[in-house]
């Protein structure tokens, strides 16, 4: 079975939820275990919500206001991708990279990458090629409830 969907979304706060529930929707439709599809519904919104705070100024002069999300279930395995149009990271980060680091308790900020990192099986944090913005990508092996009608056999 392979099921994929992209969409263009503002980079507004009420994005974030529509993206969520068309993962969790897909996923139940699909018969993906309620724990899978949970924790990967938790990256998926905290890479949104990246997209939306940081995704904005792609530093020549033009503001986006816009942001990718395209997730594949593809046999045993679910990717998620999020590309904006943003400045990208100070740095391109290599997958060789160390994992992002916990901050303070009392911070505010800077746990969504540290969650994606914990609850995926993979994930490329880095910028677009020749281009301005930023990509999260992740994926996450598939377990599925008993007697899914849409599992490949």
């Amino acid at each position: 079975m392979s099921i994929w969907w992209s969409l263009h979304l503002r980079r507004e706060a009420a994005s974030v939820p529509l993206a969520r529930r068309l993962l969790l929707g897909t996923m139940e439709t699909a018969g993906v275990d309620p724990d899978i599809s949970y924790d990967l519904s938790v990256a998926l919104t905290e890479a949104c919500a990246n997209a939306v705070e940081h995704g904005g100024d792609g530093g020549r002069g033009a503001v986006s206001e816009a942001y990718r999300v395209t997730a594949y279930l593809d046999g045993e395995r679910c990717r998620i991708e999020v590309t904006d149009a943003g400045p990208g990271f100070a740095h391109d980060p290599s997958p060789a990279r160390e994992p992002a680091r916990l901050p303070r308790a009392d911070a505010e900020h800077g746990r969504g990458l540290c969650l994606i990192e914990e609850l995926t099986d993979h994930v490329h944090i880095g910028n677009k090629p020749g281009r301005d913005g930023a990509v999260v990508s992740f994926d996450k092996i598939l377990k599925w409830k008993k007697d899914t009608p849409l599992v490949a056999v």
